[in-house]
């Protein structure tokens, strides 16, 4: 398994809606959202989309991810998203997945067929990845000659899941959007320039990328610089830099730092004994990893499951 594969282990997306836009003459209109992955698939036609200033625009065979946004304004691409109209009560409302963009006595063909997908997610797993995301994904225009027939295929799957009413609907379309987000950031990725100060380099990186694949795969071994060094194949002072350099923080504070995270997920879903889970993500006692917690989290494992509760069908959703 690859590292960005074994990264993406535990980040699942959940509750995800879906719509269908069709745009004609002059139109804009505002989304705003906190917390949530938004997709969009240019069925056909062009628009234009700002996204904390970041603007750009969009045609025909395009997938677009916003990671991580509070609004963002998309218009028609002669027109401007000045005075746009917000979005969202008309997707709160829609029952049929069929949002028209324009008025009703505008009579211009509607020539814009938009898919919007929105996602939830596990915030814990997902924030160091989201933290270096730029507001809008793919950043390059020049996308693999693939991407029009992975969009074509998630079309006609989604036309068939909302036309039929079947068993397990929505673990379909959830897995869907999450194979969309993985599309997004492995292009991202591939296409990252050397001289870029994101931590991501380091799932390109052939040395480094070893080294996090063991992290995730094992974070419950007691791991140390000269055992990761060696999965690396480097000598233990080269790769403690390198890591440190590429991804920001020393090799050991990452690992803990995941495997903190990975504990809290496992809190969430209401599943294991606080013990277990401490055995889980690599702690010898419950006591160290009550005080580790509680350092990151500010309360104690039990205190934390407790606050859970309540969310306890959400958070088993995004498994």
């Amino acid at each position: 398994m690859d590292a960005l594969s074994m990264l993406l282990e535990n980040v699942h997306l959940c509750e995800t809606k879906y719509y269908r836009l069709q745009g004609a003459g002059n139109w804009s209109y505002s989304i705003t959202r906190q917390d949530t992955i938004l997709f969009y698939l240019v069925v056909s036609g062009s628009f234009c989309i700002d996204v904390n200033g970041s603007l750009r625009q969009a045609h025909a065979g395009d997938m677009i991810m916003i990671p991580n946004t509070y609004q963002h304004v998309s218009y028609a691409v002669d027109h401007h998203g000045d005075n746009a109209k917000a979005l969202d009560d008309k997707l709160l409302n829609c029952k049929e997945h069929a949002i028209r963009l324009h008025d009703d006595d505008d009579l211009s063909e509607s020539n814009l067929c938009l898919i919007l997908i929105e996602c939830q997610y596990d915030k814990e797993m997902i924030r160091p990845l989201l933290s270096v995301l730029p507001s809008v994904l793919p950043e390059i225009q020049e996308l693999p000659e693939s991407r029009s027939e992975f969009i074509e295929v998630v079309i006609k799957l989604l036309a068939l899941e909302s036309e039929y009413e079947r068993m397990g609907k929505t673990a379909v379309i959830n897995h869907w959007a999450s194979i969309m987000m993985i599309e997004c950031l492995r292009t991202y990725i591939e296409r990252l320039p050397e001289a870029t100060d994101s931590w991501l380099q380091a799932m390109k990186d052939p040395y480094l990328a070893k080294a996090l694949m063991v992290m995730h795969d094992v974070p419950n071994q007691n791991w140390t610089i000269n055992q990761l060094a060696e999965v690396a194949g480097m000598s233990r002072s080269s790769f403690a830099q390198r890591f440190k350099d590429t991804v920001g923080m020393p090799p050991l504070t990452y690992l803990i730092d995941y495997r903190l995270r990975l504990a809290a997920r496992y809190l969430r879903l209401q599943q294991n004994s606080i013990g277990r889970i401490s055995e889980l993500v690599g702690y010898a006692s419950d006591s160290t990893f009550s005080q580790a917690f509680k350092r990151v989290y500010g309360v104690s494992p039990k205190a934390y499951r407790q606050q859970y509760r309540k969310t306890e069908g959400l958070v088993i959703a995004c498994r």
